[in-house]
């Protein structure tokens, strides 16, 4: 194995930067092979073009005629783009993308050839639906499944395969994706979000919530990737010690980016330009050999879509480089992991951000509204939003000293604290004039100054808000933005329909004008969503006594968290809104919770594995040359060797002990994995991965890794970290 290690090193030293093939403007390569509403416009007639627009707008249904003609110009635009094959490209509940590949080609009845792809095929079934994460909505003997092409998100082509984005539905009815429920969300906040926003101006008519992703990863030389079984199979590293130097000097955020990761970027950014995937920005994170690429926000089903699209493509383009993406939040112990910063907010059909202050005092207003009934509703659902992030790679980052704490809190900064502190003191009922004037000139109006001077930041919130839109940092790296996206939605919406109803009952029975009632109402919300507002560090021992003192919830582990997605309060929200029936929901829990139990088996298995064929081997095998030596001094020195082979000898102990440890922690460890597959309730199975057999990882790993410092490194069989980390 010390062999494998030596020439994947070897490898990774010679590599050179691929150059990307392409110098075109991204001006000219953007959404390229995306059949978007320009290329519709270019290839449907008028009719059906507008029946599609109505569709992607309004959610109205493409009649059966126009879909015919839809697929046909689909087909025709793709065949021009010389693609081959055509896909259903849906998320199923496995936090990936999945795909099955039909060629246009078809023969007639009397033997002749076409191409051929029509409406019918925009909507199909698919086998072995129930081949797929279902939580006992579907059964084996039940597979038939449906997907159907989502307008929303346009059709694309990668590579010669033209993919059509589609939901993904059961024989009845049930979403069996991550795109149905947060299709569902999205029009809730948008009903919702209209009907509060046309308090303020009447013309809008439809508001999307919006959604800017900041994707962080590492990448790693393939050679050196592909030598550790635990790379190759868990996404991490399940042992390995410290190198001497990791970002302890603080020279890698936004330094200098290596030749090879940029060659890769470029070639990322030049593929993302053709899909349609607005990229912008790229750098180095704080981490070696870690990077961060984040595109220009988006409405908001669209974001999740080329964010899913973008980790896909990230591995195929790395391959092609020599180089391996890990998404994993957390691949090696000690140096930061990776999230992925959700920059969510509202916009209106008009252009405005409803999360921007204006130059009015009404626009101010409206700001107010919107930014308080938001902190209001993840007040209200702080322990639902916190699932939402909830899986066992993401528990090893939530709280590591460099991402947010697993307790959900809201950070605004001092100066929007203080805005909130005089509105909390606005009178009850009716506001005289003066106080009315007072409050909009000195409070309300003076907003858009306060926020250019806000230029605190608090890293470790969880929920910040940053000048015109809330960025949820707790999201984990590989995760699919449609399930906070979906919950996050869904809360708001909720809450905006409330504040509403609030808002119209003060109008109707107290005879309140509108912008009394609407301060009367967020006067009271102010006083209720305190608990959840914080400044402070969040790593702090105090934080974590404070929010209990609030009752907030902290949950760092999965199978704690998850519980609240089948909450009675979590079951009641969804199906009120919806988004997803007790049935949808309680499936998504069940996946979630066998998908953690799965991942820490996996990992569990490896580790044995590693440890017991890999580390101890090494070890014997150096032990056996330090005995030889040994041998070989009381040979020459007789009685006198021992105190020269003093060092030897204690050197052998060490081993012998270390060796004992790990042998003894991957013995109790598959104990603890057979109690826990011995049960048959998935919720207690995963309390016992969680509780009896994760604890054993870190036992085993600090032996193993007090080995590789013992160990002549010659022999040691696992590439170490200094060699994956600084490599470049």
């Amino acid at each position: 194995m010390s062999t494998i290690r030596f020439t994947a090193v070897q490898n990774a030293s010679q590599r050179q930067p691929i150059e990307p093939m392409t110098h075109q403007d991204r001006s000219q390569l953007f959404a390229n092979h995306v059949f978007d509403k320009n290329a519709m416009r270019a290839y449907l007639t008028k009719e059906a073009y507008q029946q599609v627009c109505m569709a992607i707008d309004k959610g109205g249904q493409i009649d059966r005629k126009v879909a015919d003609h839809v697929a046909a110009s689909m087909r025709d635009w793709a065949l021009s783009k010389q693609a081959t094959h055509y896909t259903h490209w849906f998320q199923p509940l496995t936090g990936a993308t999945a795909e099955k590949h039909d060629a246009f080609f078809d023969l007639t009845s009397d033997g002749t050839a076409l191409e051929n792809f029509d409406g019918a095929q925009l909507a199909q079934q698919e086998p072995d639906a129930s081949s797929f994460p279902s939580g006992g909505i579907r059964n084996t003997f039940e597979a038939r499944g449906y997907t159907a092409w989502d307008p929303t998100s346009p059709a694309f082509i990668y590579g010669t395969t033209l993919c059509v984005p589609t939901v993904f539905v059961s024989y009845t009815g049930e979403a069996l994706d991550n795109k149905t429920p947060l299709l569902r969300a999205l029009h809730a906040v948008d009903q919702a979000a209209t009907g509060v926003v046309q308090y303020f101006d009447k013309t809008v008519n439809k508001v999307i919530a919006t959604l800017g992703w900041e994707q962080e990863y590492f990448l790693i030389d393939k050679s050196l990737a592909q030598s550790r079984p635990d790379l190759v199979l868990t996404g991490r590293t399940l042992l390995g010690h410290a190198p001497a130097k990791g970002q302890q000097l603080d020279d890698h955020y936004f330094g200098s980016i290596p030749n090879r990761a940029l060659s890769y970027m470029r070639e990322l950014e030049h593929d993302s330009m053709l899909l349609g995937i607005p990229v912008k920005t790229r750098h180095n994170e704080v981490a070696p050999n870690q990077f961060e690429l984040a595109p220009i926000f988006e409405e908001a089903n669209l974001s999740v879509d080329h964010n899913a699209l973008l980790m896909d493509i990230m591995g195929k383009i790395a391959s092609r480089h020599n180089l391996k993406v890990l998404l994993h939040e957390k691949p090696f112990a000690g140096i930061n992991g990776s999230g992925k910063h959700n920059n969510w907010s509202l916009q209106t059909d008009t252009g405005v951000n409803l999360l921007s202050p204006g130059k009015t005092p009404m626009r101010n207003l409206q700001f107010l509204t919107f930014f308080i009934n938001t902190i209001k509703a993840v007040k209200d659902y702080e322990f639902l939003l916190r699932s939402s992030v909830s899986s066992a790679s993401n528990d090893h980052r939530l709280g590591a000293n460099e991402a947010p704490p697993a307790i959900l809190s809201v950070f605004i900064g001092e100066h929007l604290t203080k805005v909130l502190d005089d509105l909390e003191n606005v009178s009850e009922g009716k506001l005289s004039p003066k106080e009315k004037t007072d409050l909009k000139l000195n409070v309300v109006g003076k907003i858009p100054e306060i926020l250019l001077d806000n230029t605190d930041r608090n890293r470790t919130s969880p929920f910040a808000f940053t000048g015109n839109k809330f960025e949820f940092r707790a999201v984990g790296s590989s995760a699919n933005c449609a399930n906070p996206m979906t919950v996050l939605n869904t809360v708001v919406a909720s809450q905006l329909k409330a504040f509403k109803k609030e808002v119209d009952k003060l109008i109707k029975t107290k005879k309140l004008k509108k912008d009394d009632a609407i301060f009367n109402v967020l006067r009271d919300y102010i006083k209720k969503l305190r608990p959840i507002l914080f400044e402070g560090d969040g790593y702090s021992e105090t934080w974590a006594k404070e929010a209990k003192r609030r009752g907030l919830t902290n949950t760092p582990k999965t199978p704690d968290a998850l519980k609240a997605r089948v909450d009675k309060q979590t079951i009641s929200l969804f199906e009120e809104m919806r988004v997803m029936n007790a049935t949808e929901v309680r499936a998504r829990y069940e996946i979630q919770v066998e998908e953690y139990v799965m991942r820490i088996q996996i990992e569990s298995r490896v580790l044995g594995d590693i440890a017991r064929n890999h580390i101890i081997p090494t070890a014997v095998k150096y032990q056996n040359t330090l005995i030889e030596n040994v041998r070989g001094l009381k040979e020459i020195y007789g009685s006198e060797y021992a105190k020269h082979a003093s060092e030897q000898m204690e050197l052998i102990e060490k081993i012998s002990s270390y060796i004992a440890n790990i042998n003894r922690g991957v013995t109790d460890m598959i104990n603890a994995r057979k109690k826990a597959n011995a049960i048959s309730n998935n919720e207690q199975r995963a309390q016992l991965y969680c509780n009896e057999v994760l604890p054993f990882f870190d036992e085993i790993r600090y032996h193993s890794d007090r080995l590789e410092l013992l160990v002549d490194d010659e022999l040691w069989s696992m590439v170490k970290y200094r060699e994956l980390l600084f490599l470049r």
